[in-house]
């Protein structure tokens, strides 16, 4: 809990929690699109897309969009530009017909094989100055955080202030 003192407390906005995670994920996400733009040619959504479809082969768009939260104009317009460049191929899904599968081609196999050490790489430069017990604890209070938020997004007189 937080302390009752917060209740008479003023915004400032720097050290108010939702804005502070965005901007730390924009400022991450700016510099890894920036490295994987100029390494990969792959913007932001393509590389989450090959990464969800390299851990889920036979993955649809819908389930895209709810792992990774990103909308479905940002996955379709991703999903058909990896299809253009041969890195993914949609089969059909018996399951539902409006839908796709997708799985990655060995040309996308490759790609992820190289970007995914990368990305590793990156992560691991971001947090090398943290104790691994401290990490592992931030990871536990980002998934603890994104639970609490979808909890309180279900009821949506709690999350309006």
């Amino acid at each position: 809990m937080l302390p009752t003192i917060m209740a008479g407390k003023s915004l400032i906005l720097d050290e108010f929690v939702p804005y502070r995670l965005s901007v730390t994920s924009n400022v991450v996400s700016d510099v890894i699109a920036t490295a994987y733009e100029a390494l990969f040619g792959l913007s932001i959504p393509e590389w989450r897309v090959v990464a969800v479809v390299a851990e889920n082969d036979g993955v649809t768009q819908q389930e895209i969009c709810a792992t990774t939260r990103m909308d479905k104009v940002t996955v379709s317009r991703a999903t058909i530009a990896l299809v253009n460049r041969g890195l993914i191929a949609r089969a059909p899904n018996r399951a539902d017909r409006r839908s796709r599968l997708l799985a990655l081609t060995r040309p996308g196999r490759r790609l992820y094989a190289d970007v995914a050490p990368k990305a590793l790489e990156f992560e691991q430069r971001i947090l090398e100055n943290f104790p691994a017990d401290e990490v592992r604890r931030f990871i536990a209070m980002l998934r603890a955080i994104e639970a609490r938020a979808l909890e309180l997004g279900k009821d949506r007189t709690a999350a309006t202030p």
